[in-house]
């Protein structure tokens, strides 16, 4: 029986993959929407990403299932190259490739060669053109012109040590979101609110407006629904920041002033993720200093509804 093979570049490979993490979970009209792609290319991406084991699928939804999806979504191309690396190491179909190209000196003998070998259903030149892709993301593949293309011998100790620096980085962004949450980060999931605010942080200095905004409105929204248990309020039903903050403020749980500066990152939020706008017939850029602005806005959000969980003074 043949072996399905997913084309697709190592760049939509890592889209996918960030898009998943981002959602939590995800089908392919999702990461097609995420991405701007067609719902081929998207199912395609997805489908990589579980063969070399960044997701799994489940009732066609797709979920993280290493622990390396997360530095896919931070913004170092450097970092997120060496997470791809560090799987694509024990991904059969590459290994294979990778031993023929060093034995042939040639991709389309080493596509055609790996296809054969492990029973491949796809076309030699998808075959090819997906590992080389994979393969020069990752520098395992050294390019050398007129369609030469080399192994690079060599173990995988730099992209460890790339996601080694990741991770301080990454620690140190924590850190940062915690001291400016103050007793509020006491009361927020890590998984769900302070590491996404930290990449959010970090995607924000690196000037990743649109992906900041997303990164921390995910975890507004987590916010909310945990302080809705909290608080007794029902969101069940309720879409996104907006769609709870009305509960909360049908039940009376927050007043309308922190509604009201709680939908501004709510509006904010769907302007960089929900494409083209009916109100203005295109889809909305988001300015550097949005992006930054809004993880500071979204912190001192979540202060202020701690604040009011645990019977303090109203702040805003």
């Amino acid at each position: 029986m043949a072996r399905e093979f997913h084309s697709a570049t190592a760049e939509q490979l890592v889209a996918a993959v960030e898009a998943v993490f981002a959602n939590g979970d995800a089908d392919v009209g999702f990461v097609a929407g995420f991405c701007d792609w067609t719902q081929d290319q998207a199912q395609r991406a997805l489908g990589l990403g579980v063969d070399i084991g960044f997701l799994e699928k489940a009732g066609g939804r797709y979920k993280p299932r290493s622990p390396l999806c997360r530095f896919l979504a931070l913004p170092s191309e450097e970092v997120r190259a060496a997470a791809v690396r560090v799987l694509l190491e024990s991904y059969e179909p590459f290994e294979r490739f990778r031993d023929r190209l060093r034995a042939t000196g040639s991709g389309n003998d080493a596509a055609r060669q790996t296809k054969e070998l492990l029973g491949l259903d796809s076309h030699r030149e998808q075959i090819k053109d997906t590992l080389i892709s994979l393969g020069t993301y990752t520098r395992a593949i050294r390019t050398e012109g007129g369609g030469i293309h080399r192994a690079v011998e060599g173990d995988v100790g730099e992209s460890l040590v790339a996601l080694s620096k990741a991770c301080q980085t990454m620690a140190s962004a924590e850190s940062e979101i915690r001291r400016v949450l103050g007793d509020c980060a006491d009361t927020a999931s890590r998984d769900d609110v302070l590491l996404p605010l930290a990449e959010a942080l970090l995607k924000a200095i690196a000037g990743q407006a649109a992906d900041a905004v997303r990164a921390a409105g995910n975890a507004v929204d987590s916010y909310l629904s945990a302080l809705a248990t909290r608080m007794n309020v029902n969101v069940a039903g309720a879409i996104g920041i907006n769609g709870k903050l009305e509960r909360f403020q049908q039940s009376g749980a927050l007043p309308k002033k922190l509604v009201g500066a709680g939908k501004y990152l709510g509006h904010i939020r769907n302007a960089a993720d929900h494409g083209v706008d009916p109100d203005v017939g295109q889809a909305w850029s988001v300015q550097q200093s949005t992006g930054s602005d809004y993880v500071g806005v979204a912190c001192s959000f979540l202060k202020a509804c701690h604040e009011r969980d645990r019977g303090g003074p109203p702040v805003v």
